[in-house]
């Protein structure tokens, strides 16, 4: 709800450019995005922070009937979700808002206990940008480290719905003298609970993939070149944010490309679709995808969200203040995938 705050505002604002009404709307949905970040830390008005301070992660909380409060310490998406809340602004699009630049600036002013919840708003990133986000920098830094461990969620097909921890280590809630089990279930259910198919509990999804990717692009776009964190975690390797969510783009399009061997992985299943000439250069749009081999898992014809593979194998350049920050770029991995298929 605070990334669709922040997108409702984006949108107010590039309308105001054309009519200066729409700034009230902008107005609106930036104080929403404030209020959301408080229900974060004050969940139903209880104290209930869905930030656990000892795991440096974001976790589900159960809100029992008597009052009290049990974190589902689950190392899933969900803790990762909240990277996708960021927007930055440059100094050129404010100066032609200004109801809602005096308006901005009056709430982060007067509501400190709000402000002081999300990104460092008065300090400005490259290019005299200003950053909106649920997290500040200490916290994304601990979210990424995670996302970016191979032992966790990085997988070399793209960001795994639950961490690779949970294979040996799966999560136990015991209630009414039952335990219930959550474990790492990269592909097909190891129960017919879910109709035989893990669906959140391990596969790689497009959708909040390339939600993570392009959320990753946009802290970029404020912090810029100098800010390098770690990747993969552990491997003592700084990288920007911007090649960062390159690399990562990269993992996500190489689930439907021939690698070294000529096969791809989306088709590791099935020999005929691997190898047959009148198969392999057919690429299906799965559902979902297996979170260590990339094969193709669930519906084989999931065109809508899959398709937004489209996207990713076309990588962002280094934009400049007067681009279109969403407008992909033809490159040679797509010339490539393009010509494969």
């Amino acid at each position: 709800m605070a990334m669709y705050s922040l997108n409702m505002m984006r949108i107010a604002l590039e309308l105001s450019t054309f009519n200066p009404v729409y700034q009230d709307s902008a107005t609106k949905f930036f104080e929403h995005f404030l209020y959301i970040a408080e229900a974060l830390t004050n969940l139903g008005g209880r104290g209930i922070n869905l930030w656990d301070t000892a795991d440096e992660f974001f976790y589900d909380v159960l809100c029992l009937p008597d009052g009290h409060s049990l974190p589902l310490k689950v190392r899933s998406m969900v803790g990762l979700i909240p990277l996708f809340a960021v927007e930055v602004l440059d100094s050129e699009l404010l100066e032609k808002v200004p109801q809602f630049k005096s308006r901005l600036e009056w709430f982060l002013k007067h509501r400190s206990d709000l402000a002081n919840l999300v990104s460092r708003w008065q300090e400005a990133g490259t290019g005299e940008t200003r950053l909106l986000s649920l997290l500040r920098g200490h916290r994304m830094k601990r979210l990424l480290k995670r996302m970016l461990d191979e032992s966790e969620f990085l997988s070399p097909y793209g960001v795994r719905a639950i961490s690779r921890y949970h294979r040996d280590n799966p999560y136990v809630f015991s209630t009414g003298g039952q335990d219930f089990t959550v474990r790492y279930t990269p592909a097909e259910s190891d129960t017919n609970l879910f109709g035989g198919n893990s669906n959140w509990r391990g596969p790689i999804w497009f959708p909040v993939n390339y939600l993570l990717v392009e959320s990753i692009r946009r802290f970029h776009n404020y912090y810029g070149d100098d800010f390098k964190i770690e990747y993969p975690t552990g491997s003592g390797k700084l990288l920007t944010l911007h090649d960062i969510s390159d690399e990562l783009a990269r993992r996500l399009t190489s689930i439907f490309l021939p690698d070294a061997n000529g096969k791809r992985p989306v088709f590791n299943h099935s020999a005929k679709l691997q190898d047959d000439p009148h198969f392999r250069d057919h690429l299906l749009f799965y559902e979902y995808f297996h979170g260590d081999t990339g094969r193709g898992v669930g519906a084989s014809h999931q065109t809508g969200w899959t398709g937004l593979v489209a996207a990713l194998i076309a990588p962002h350049e280094h934009p400049q203040r007067d681009e279109d920050l969403t407008a992909p770029r033809i490159s040679a991995a797509g010339q490539s995938i393009a010509m494969n298929s």
